[in-house]
């Protein structure tokens, strides 16, 4: 039931909005909150998050209190003090970034945990580890977690969870909780009290007396940031840019592959080549309208979600106040399948019978159950709008809705320019994400339909803005010009790559000796989707790629990639890496690509180099430890 405050309180909690006090003290916090379990999180993307606060619900099922927690916003050297509260238990929810790398969130832990020599003993942990078994450093992070503190002395209650996101990644976390629970209960000598874990965190407050200068409009922390923009700006307060160029790549054929050009004048951004852009894009407006539809809801209702546990610092699960239309078009994640955790919750509000049964079992750890979900979520790509129409006794209060959705996450895009030709300019290079689903629904990727249609103020006189900030990246350029580099990128791939050839040319307008610079790039149809195929061509001519390698895989019977192409260079390139002493540099696929690109890594290695297999990949290895070696992929 919504209820309307007063405007003193309505000052005081805009008050808090700007200047929150936060306990940095996780154990204090404990102590005060009767809380034994406490789950950090490292997340990029918000998946750790969610499993973390999963994870702290389930806790009063079995008589515990738990709380979610995110190691960036604590005091982490406290965690020797954890065995001062009886019956105390961490879990670390740890997403491996990049190439073995820290999630930002979990960088300050890390570099702790890895320095720290306080003793553990009589801490009580478990890990659970998010990850993808297609990057070389596989759950990296979520197993040394678990291997440092051990060596640390703290006590490991359960084995450590390992996540694969190239298959399940919500499967593996279900099976692993589902029998961490009974361990925890064994350990600490406890039963189940069969609570029911569906209990909101959230209350639901409308507001009637509100004017539009308290009210977020989309802004993603800062209350009127994107009226009033100041620096630093960063994944809390991004630069509004503005979009001065949009055009297609590709000449013909199904697919949209688009060039972007996003004015950063002013905002004191800066960036290398080879670093990330993440641009924060909004829900399909019809998908929101249709919603509000389905759920009999005034969108412009203006709400706030409040955190009923008083001493935790996330004190709603978006910011607050903002209508639901915001909340829905800016802040909640409408186009990926809904977790299982979500369909459980949502469960009770079908009023028929079987499809509450088959929610509850598709939330299930059965086998049954996984396969259903699978089945009948995953492989059509349902996402919530497609479930509450296929479902039609499904109608869950919107507030419920909006306290479950994860948060809509930021998009990072591999910079497709050097800021030594372009200071004031990103470019981003993509593909319009749009597929066929076996129900007969049309799926678009949300922030590459979105992008689509940012067009140039000349093109309709109104400038388009894009929410952007610069994420650093270990992808770069050699400190010096003259050596040797070797690009492959099919595809979008080649984003990277055009800021590196920009600034080889730089280099050499300067002067500079610039090494040999080779490229391997594929491609579809030559006529088609040749990205960039003037400035490459140019590029060639000019001297600054010294071998423009293009792989095009459908213009004739037998398909060619960019591994063939490798195989077929395999001197020159064992020459460049174990002779010159070239930088390698990988980007694109990661589930195919990037393995078949490693083989003919290999293969080189092994077959020029007289290296055994086991030589090959240990060789690698030591180039990817050294920096010679990079890999930008994704699944």
């Amino acid at each position: 039931m919504g209820c309307t405050f007063s405007m003193p309180r309505e000052r005081r909690e805009a008050a808090e909005r700007v200047t929150p006090i936060r306990e940095t003290s996780f154990i204090e916090k404990m102590k005060k909150t009767s809380r034994n379990i406490v789950v950090f999180y490292g997340s990029q993307t918000g998946t750790a998050e969610a499993f973390a606060t999963q994870l702290a619900k389930d806790a009063q099922r079995y008589g515990m209190k738990g709380m979610p927690a995110d190691p960036e916003e604590y005091d982490m050297s406290e965690l020797s003090r954890l065995a001062e509260i009886p019956g105390a238990l961490v879990v670390f929810c740890m997403a491996t970034y990049g190439e073995g790398d820290p999630t930002d969130n979990a960088q300050d832990f890390y570099d702790w945990i890895q320095a720290a020599d306080d003793s553990l003993e009589g801490v009580n942990y478990a890990v659970f580890g998010l990850g993808n078994k297609t990057y070389e450093h596989f759950n990296a992070m979520g197993k040394y977690v678990d291997k440092r503190l051990a060596e640390l002395g703290a006590k490991r209650v359960f084995d450590l969870g390992v996540g694969d996101d190239d298959g399940n990644l919500e499967e593996d976390f279900v099976s692993w909780k589902e029998l961490f629970w009974p361990a925890v209960c064994e350990f600490f000598g406890v039963e189940p009290t069969g609570e029911d874990c569906c209990v909101r965190q959230f209350e639901l407050v409308t507001h009637s007396d509100l004017n539009m200068n308290q009210v977020f409009t989309g802004e993603m922390s800062r209350l009127r940031s994107y009226q009033n923009q100041r620096p630093p700006f960063d994944a809390k307060n991004p630069f509004l840019a503005t979009v001065t160029a949009n055009r297609k790549l590709n000449k013909a054929g199904e697919r949209h592959l688009m060039h972007l050009e996003l004015d950063i004048s002013g905002s004191k951004l800066r960036y290398d080549a080879g670093d990330h852009v993440a641009v924060y894009p909004t829900n399909d407006v019809a998908m929101v309208t249709r919603l509000g539809e389905l759920l009999a809801v005034d969108l412009d209702t203006l709400i706030s979600l409040n955190n009923m546990d008083e001493e935790s610092n996330k004190r709603h699960p978006f910011p607050c106040p903002c209508s639901y239309r915001t909340a829905l078009t800016h802040y909640l994640d409408l186009s990926s399948p809904p977790r299982t955790n979500v369909l459980y919750e949502l469960a009770p509000y079908a009023s028929d019978a079987q499809e509450q049964d088959m929610m509850r079992k598709m939330a299930s750890a059965s086998a049954e159950g996984k396969a259903l979900y699978q089945s009948w979520v995953l492989a059509p790509q349902r996402h919530v709008l497609a479930v509450l129409e296929d479902l039609r006794s499904l109608r869950p209060p919107v507030d419920h809705l909006c306290e479950l959705l994860p948060r809509l996450q930021a998009r990072y895009y591999s910079i497709a320019s050097s800021a030594k030709v372009h200071p004031c300019c990103v470019h981003i290079c993509a593909v319009v994400v749009e597929y066929s689903t076996s129900t007969g629904r049309t799926n678009k990727g949300v922030a590459t339909s979105w992008l689509q249609h940012k067009v140039p103020a000349h093109a309709n006189g109104h400038p388009a803005h894009v929410p952007l900030y610069v994420r650093k990246s270990q992808f770069r350029l050699p400190f010096k010009a003259s050596t040797p580099v070797i690009m492959i990128g099919p595809g979008t791939g080649i984003a990277p790559f055009m800021g590196f050839l920009q600034e080889r040319a730089w280099q050499k307008e300067q002067g500079k000796e610039v090494g040999e610079t080779v490229l391997y790039y594929g491609c579809r149809h030559r006529n088609e989707d040749f990205l960039y195929q003037e400035e490459l061509e140019e590029f060639e001519r000019s001297g600054v790629l010294t071998q423009l390698n293009v792989a095009v895989s459908r213009d004739q019977e037998h398909k060619i990639y960019v591994q063939h192409l490798m195989k077929q260079n395999k001197e020159h390139l064992w020459r460049l890496i174990h002779s010159q002493n070239a930088h390698l540099y990988v980007c694109g696929d990661a589930r195919n690509m990037a393995r078949d690109v490693q083989s003919a890594l290999h293969q080189a290695a092994e077959e020029v180099g007289g290296l055994s297999h086991a030589q090959a990949v240990d060789y690698y290895k030591r180039l990817m430890t050294k920096g010679r070696y990079s890999q930008d992929v994704w699944s």
